[in-house]
């Protein structure tokens, strides 16, 4: 018997083999799925089922792949309103065998109305469970957001406590694999490791331990979640199991001198550092680091245009693509190395400026006459602490927010460290805005600073 867990960076989507005598099944596969195809080899074993513990709203479901490379059956919860095209429904008490483990369905819906978990058995030792998948129930440090049906709200922050106390039976020796780590964007509060048991969560995390139904659901409706627009697409996309494909090249070189800088026909993506954007970038790109483009392309990119890559190398730009292709981003045409040859071609270059700590601090007195400080952090980031008059939007909300927003003549953009206001400097020289600088360093380096003048704050 075993269990593989399969982490995808960037996402913080964690999917799962589990296997035994020559039989192996997935529970929540990616879009790429040679991972998995090298791991039955591996394990000498056929992958004969798919579970979905619901339809996933932040990256394309690998399932009706896996389904058209190995026969093996989709399973997927209570149909949605939009039915899954591919899947075969499980109820409450289903239950599958592979080789010597048993799962068992639970109905755990809150998250989304879809949602199921599966209880994992050794037959060998059937009576307490060894684990349990939970899907995007059940986190470690935190449970799911409940905010996908606003008309709703305390109807499903309801659906999920009860569907907590479900996953409380089933034992404290259980091990928790959820569909995600800290860093994705379905939890707020999730820890910083992949590892747990219910007994431990209910000594640790906090939502999970809480006995009264109405303060949860108080508390999960005055929570703050961001959601990105790119979540309609995954969802009809994972409704249909539409672009079944498992090849991702690696996307062809484009020539110094292409019309492609210039032309505005694709959307030029600059996945290097934040500071070698600043030192020279393409104008008119978006500054989006590889670490970054799981969280933001989906803010910012449509998919109906071709997307170029600016990046520091050909395997660089291959695994921007593969990440780009986990949320449904495919027409990646090609990339570029770099920006010294473009500049040797004669194609036009830009910087953008860093500032420090000192500079922002002779600003001050200037907010609101000419120059916006702008925080483009998280509103509970904000609201934690912020430097006194800074203007807030949040960086994925910046396309649509400038329309209403009053900016100065000269904005220096700020986060928690400067990589996101360098992804929203980006956007704002897009906009039009040409006086833009980043506060490198930003809230991190602001307290650290050696004094604190008047016009700090830590929480306005």
């Amino acid at each position: 018997m075993f269990v593989h867990k399969i982490k995808s960076d960037g996402l913080s989507h964690l999917s799962y083999m589990i296997g035994s005598n020559g039989q192996a099944a997935l529970i929540d596969p990616r879009r790429d799925v040679d991972a998995y195809m090298d791991l039955a080899r591996e394990e000498d074993c056929r992958i004969t089922h798919v579970f979905e513990t619901h339809r996933n709203e932040d990256l394309v479901s690998g399932a009706p792949v896996i389904s058209q490379l190995t026969g093996a059956t989709v399973y997927h919860g209570p149909q949605p309103a939009q039915p899954i095209a591919y899947a075969t429904t499980v109820r409450e008490g289903d239950k599958f065998r592979i080789g010597k483990i048993e799962l068992t369905v639970l109905e755990t819906p809150g998250h989304t109305d879809d949602s199921v978990s599966y209880v994992l058995h050794d037959t060998d030792n059937p009576e307490r469970a060894v684990g349990v998948f939970t899907g995007d129930a059940l986190f470690i440090g935190d449970v799911g957001r409940t905010d996908f049906y606003p008309d709703r709200e305390r109807e499903v922050a309801g659906l999920l406590f009860d569907s907590l106390q479900k996953l409380r039976r089933i034992g404290p020796q259980a091990i928790i694999y959820p569909a995600h780590g800290a860093g994705s964007v379905c939890g707020a509060g999730m820890a910083d490791r992949e590892f747990s048991t219910i007994g431990h969560e209910l000594a640790n995390n906090q939502r999970f331990a809480m006995q009264d139904r109405e303060a949860f659901i108080e508390a999960k409706i005055s929570e703050n979640h961001y959601l990105p627009p790119y979540f309609k697409e995954m969802e009809r996309l994972n409704a249909e199991g539409g672009s079944a494909t498992s090849r991702f090249p690696t996307p062809p070189p484009v020539p110094s001198d292409s019309r492609l800088f210039t032309s505005h026909e694709a959307q030029i993506v600059d996945i290097r550092s934040e500071t070698d954007f600043a030192a020279a970038h393409v104008p008119g790109s978006y500054c989006i680091p590889q670490g970054m483009l799981a969280a933001f392309a989906g803010w910012f990119l449509n998919y109906q245009t071709d997307i170029l890559l600016i990046s520091d190398s050909a395997e660089q730009a291959r695994q921007a693509a593969v990440t780009l292709s986990r949320i449904g981003f495919d027409r990646v045409i090609g990339h570029h190395a770099g920006t010294v040859s473009l500049a040797t071609a004669g194609q036009s270059l830009e910087s953008l400026p860093l500032v420090e700590t000192r500079t922002v601090e002779s600003r001050l007195a200037d907010i609101g006459k000419g120059w916006t400080l702008l925080d483009v952090r998280s509103i509970d980031e904000f609201n934690a602490g912020h430097i006194e008059g800074a203007t807030h939007a949040y960086a994925g909300h910046l396309p649509d927010a400038l329309a209403e927003m009053s900016l100065g003549s000269r904005v220096t953009v700020m986060c928690g460290s400067g990589m996101r206001a360098s992804i929203a400097a980006s956007v704002l020289k897009r906009a039009g805005y040409p006086n833009v600088d980043v506060y490198y360093g930003s809230w991190a380096a602001w307290n650290k600073r050696e004094s604190r003048p008047a016009g700090a704050s830590r929480a306005a």
